[in-house]
């Protein structure tokens, strides 16, 4: 039997052993998606015990919290850091194979070097050890622990930056820690802020927004902003892909009527949305930006703890509704007038995975490997299942040695132990296939591969 979390922890075979000590482990990290707060690194935030650093934010731990039927006011309410600490501590042994219990101890080996089982029995060590060490540690401490040599932050349009660029006139820190244009909101005009977020937007841009033309000429504004600040990557969030095209003079009209607080039907939504998600995307195609579309949600499903926590407090599931038809239509849009731009597509669906794969193939561009990406297994997939059911079709379905590899999507410092549990298991897939005879053992290609996922593609293929 295998020592708990030992050196060669989720390593099946001396295959996946030798592809992940010698090749795997110690290769850098671009984190090119996660939800870190740029101030946090600006000012090298400090943490004056592990619930702060570990539990604040992470909506991951408090749905696992709720489920052990864990009070509110431990998970997001006023109860005491230590108390809430406890809390996660007990029910930490209820989480055999949620990754999660994997995420937590490879963090406490990481960074706190505990190399026990946390529990309520190992709670107070545990305390005092993450107490005494976090003297010394701080946010950027655990970036450079981790070997990462690019940030990419998700930000709004409307953001002025500031923080981006302290840390970029900061010498004394060499990690790229870059901006991601993320619209959503400029997008959603079926939300009740939508008219507030316009006036918003019309004050970063210096452009009084009345039409949709000069919506547009804002976005570009914005669009440029960004990439003097080093922007490379946008990002969308849709709960399904729609594709509804329409005159310009139409989308007109639904988008001044948004603006005069007007009903806006679920139809004018789409059109409204579909015109804006192909303005911006040929705008990423001419300043060579990827376009991240994450896709197969449903969000705020509980009306009673939204009205109460807001979101992103844990209460969002996985939507089944087809996009495969919106997809296609609008990946074909942009390819008949050649503005289709780099892009990684992600769903929440796991059963999209197979369709994501077969469409990525249908449009692909010449000269560049895998212009559009499966991205990675993501949120509720982020498991040992869902990486390797990703991997699996991915490799069966386009090139496995162009994958741009793992990301944290995550708003803890401590997050990028994810970048080796994902090594982990790409690793023991890969040995496994090629201890099964399914690929030689070439040494000089496995090489290639593994260090090429782990990192080489992404730095490739973003261009930072």
């Amino acid at each position: 039997m295998k020592k708990f979390m030992d050196k060669d922890f989720l390593l099946s075979t001396k295959t996946a052993e030798k592809l992940y000590h010698e090749y795997a482990e110690t290769m850098p990290i671009i984190d090119y998606h996660c939800h870190i707060n740029p101030q946090e690194i600006a000012e090298n935030k400090r943490y004056e015990n592990i619930t702060q650093v570990w539990l604040y934010g992470d909506h991951y731990k408090w749905r696992a919290m709720r489920s052990c039927g864990v009070e509110e006011r431990f998970i997001t309410g006023d109860a005491g850091d230590y108390e809430k600490f406890l809390k996660w501590a007990e029910i930490m042994p209820l989480l055999m194979g949620n990754p999660l219990y994997h995420w937590a101890h490879l963090e406490l080996k990481n960074y706190f070097g505990f190399e026990g089982a946390l529990s309520l029995e190992t709670a107070e060590s545990v305390w005092n050890l993450c107490s005494e060490k976090l003297k010394t540690l701080s946010a950027r401490d655990i970036i450079k622990m981790s070997a990462v040599e690019i940030i990419c932050t998700t930000d709004d349009p409307a953001d002025s930056l500031e923080f981006h660029r302290k840390i970029a006139e900061d010498k004394s820190f060499d990690v790229k820690v870059l901006p991601t244009f993320r619209p959503d909101k400029a997008m959603n005009i079926d939300k009740k802020d939508f008219s507030e977020y316009i006036a918003m937007l019309s004050k970063a841009s210096d452009i009084k927004i009345d039409s949709f033309e000069s919506l547009k000429e804002a976005i570009v504004k914005r669009i440029d902003f960004f990439d003097e600040s080093g922007c490379r990557i946008s990002d969308h969030a849709f709960e399904h892909i729609i594709f509804n095209l329409a005159e310009e003079s139409e989308v007109n009209k639904i988008f001044k009527s948004a603006l005069a607080l007007s009903a806006v039907s679920e139809d004018d939504a789409e059109k409204y949305k579909t015109a804006v998600f192909l303005f911006v995307a040929r705008e990423y195609a001419k300043r060579g930006w990827i376009m991240q579309i994450h896709y197969g949600t449903i969000r705020n499903t509980n009306s009673r703890m939204f009205s109460r926590l807001g979101a992103d407090t844990g209460f969002d599931c996985i939507s089944t509704r087809d996009s495969a038809a919106g997809l296609v239509r609008i990946l074909d849009e942009l390819e008949k007038t050649g503005e289709l731009p780099k892009a990684i597509i992600y769903s929440l669906n796991p059963n999209d995975d197979a369709m994501i794969g077969s469409v990525i193939g249908c449009f692909q561009g010449e000269g560049i490997k895998n212009k559009i990406q499966h991205g990675s297994a993501w949120w509720f997939n982020d498991t040992m299942s869902g990486m390797v059911r990703q991997l699996t079709n991915l490799a069966s379905l386009s090139a496995l040695g162009n994958f741009v590899g793992m990301l944290t999507d995550s708003r803890s410092f401590l997050s990028y132990a994810r970048h080796e549990y994902f090594r982990r298991i790409l690793c023991n897939l890969i040995g496994g296939w090629v201890e099964n005879g399914e690929y030689p053992e070439d040494y000089g290609n496995l090489k290639k591969l593994v260090e090429g996922i782990c990192y080489n593609n992404a730095k490739n293929y973003f261009e930072f």
